[in-house]
């Protein structure tokens, strides 16, 4: 049996300002992909024989945003393993094995990144066949992509000695993200694999090497499996333990030093979408080399990727550019230089801008709000909440609040008192009362929030009860 574990868990920091914190980019739909790039690497595992049914692991914060995607593709049988702070590849797939073992001993793990693109998919089952046979041996895959360029974005794998025919190849090293005289001497050798994060391995064999080349890892996470807690369609890792494992890779932690770690390359038309350029690249082109969506005016622009999500964006003479709109933020960069992103990412989260967590929309397990206006003293926002669902009951400290319902009926609860709004009907709730709003109906309510009061951050709410678990 063949399990998927995908990993949903980062941030994307370099695909901003459309993948935040609270929005990271797998979790993102693009122009240029039909769905999220979390439901494209589950949709590329159909048809694979003896397929089970998928492991998540993903942040705690992102938990309903899985769990609605899962839902959107007609999954309903599936594990999701929620970390309460992400510690890297080793101990998210360490706890995925302790999981799976307890079910099944004889279970092999197909370990994917949820954020990577792959054309050809025909290509990528053949691969996951060839490696499950290496792995009823007991050895450890990872996917090698053949380099079709010298980039420096990606990490390297030097092949050793070919096994098979040129099928797999024993792990020479593993290499850092070279700079670009380097990389090109590695892709003019033929030599070397980029390193697409991709593994297969038993899970017994995985967490054995693991409890040989990194025990305090192994530890940490056996600790934490027993200390699951299990909740509805969640398993929450606990915090107080898994707060001491270190963060690490399974490059670091195990295939470097492990004695059954096998490369087989892969040629399908795959990419990591880890910056900007990677989506031009995979986007279609006009006649001038351009990839561009939604309203977006190019006059003497070539080579370029401009993405307009919310109102129109003209550029002039510009060449190798990137250019991304979003309601509250626009990017401006050098397609050469799309990898620096980050950097003004770090920025603004030294800055504890909202920018870096959150869009203006921001999604919620009963619906959504988006912001409409800010300023001091004050904040408009427009809530959406779905059918049957329900806010937390819940009170602020520094601001009172003015809900006037736009579209359907909303139960309202405000201290004591319990009453209907309907369209065109407004309550205030006062500072410090206990609140909450439910939708009973068949149609989404709708209202225009005004807050008012001498603090505004999301974090001003004391919540005692609710039945998404976030009390």
């Amino acid at each position: 049996m063949l399990v998927p574990v995908v990993l949903a868990g980062g941030v994307g920091s370099r695909l901003w300002p459309v993948s935040r914190a609270a929005l990271p980019k797998q979790l993102v739909t693009f122009p240029q992909i039909e769905g999220s790039l979390f439901q494209n690497t589950l949709q590329r595992l159909s048809g694979i024989a003896d397929l089970a049914d998928p492991l998540v692991v993903c942040n705690e914060e992102h938990r309903f945003l899985v769990a609605e995607q899962l839902r959107q593709l007609g999954i309903s049988k599936s594990n999701i393993l929620l970390e309460p702070f992400g510690r890297n590849t080793a101990p998210a797939v360490a706890l995925a094995a302790f999981a799976v073992q307890s079910q099944s001993v004889n279970v092999n793990l197909l370990v994917l990144p949820s954020d990577h693109a792959i054309q050809d998919v025909e290509v990528f089952h053949k691969l996951i066949e060839t490696a499950q046979k290496y792995a009823s041996d007991g050895k450890m895959m990872t996917f090698g992509i053949v380099p079709g360029s010298s980039e420096t974005g990606y990490g390297y794998i030097q092949k050793g000695s070919v096994i098979d025919d040129g099928n797999a190849y024993c792990i020479q090293k593993f290499v850092e993200k070279p700079d670009s005289e380097t990389a090109l001497g590695y892709l003019e050798s033929g030599d070397y694999l980029w390193n697409s994060g991709m593994f297969m391995f038993g899970a017994g064999v995985y967490l054995d090497e693991l409890k040989l080349h990194a025990p305090d890892i192994y530890e940490v996470c056996s600790k934490a499996h027993a200390e699951l807690r299990r909740e509805a369609d969640f398993e929450f890792i606990p915090s107080a333990v898994f707060t001491s494992c270190r963060r690490e890779s399974i490059d670091y932690a195990v295939m470097e030093k492990t004695e059954r770690g096998i490369v087989i390359p892969m040629d399908a038309g795959w990419s990591d979408l880890g910056a900007w350029g990677a989506l031009w690249e995979l986007g279609e082109k006009n006649q001038q080399g351009n990839v561009i969506s939604g309203d977006v005016l190019a006059e003497g622009v070539s080579q370029s990727y401009i993405q307009a999500q919310s109102r129109l964006v003209a550029a002039v003479g510009m060449r190798d550019a990137i250019i991304v709109e979003t309601a509250d933020a626009v990017l401006v960069a050098d397609k050469a230089r799309a990898q620096s992103v980050k950097q003004i990412v770090d920025q603004l989260t030294r800055s504890k801008r909202s920018e870096s967590e959150n869009h203006t929309l921001v999604r919620r397990p009963w619906g959504s709000y988006e912001s409409l206006a800010m300023g001091e003293g004050y904040q408009v926002k427009h809530i959406v909440v779905q059918p049957g669902a329900s806010l937390s009951l819940q009170s602020h400290n520094h601001r009172a609040e003015h809900w006037t319902v736009i579209k359907g009926v909303a139960l309202i609860r405000c201290d004591d008192k319990e009453f209907e709004l309907n369209p065109n009907e407004s309550t205030f709730i006062p500072l410090g009362n206990k609140h909450r709003l439910t939708n009973n109906g068949s149609e989404t309510v709708e209202l225009i929030e005004v807050q008012v009061g001498d603090y505004l951050g999301e974090d001003d709410i004391v919540r005692f009860d609710d039945r998404y678990g976030r009390s």
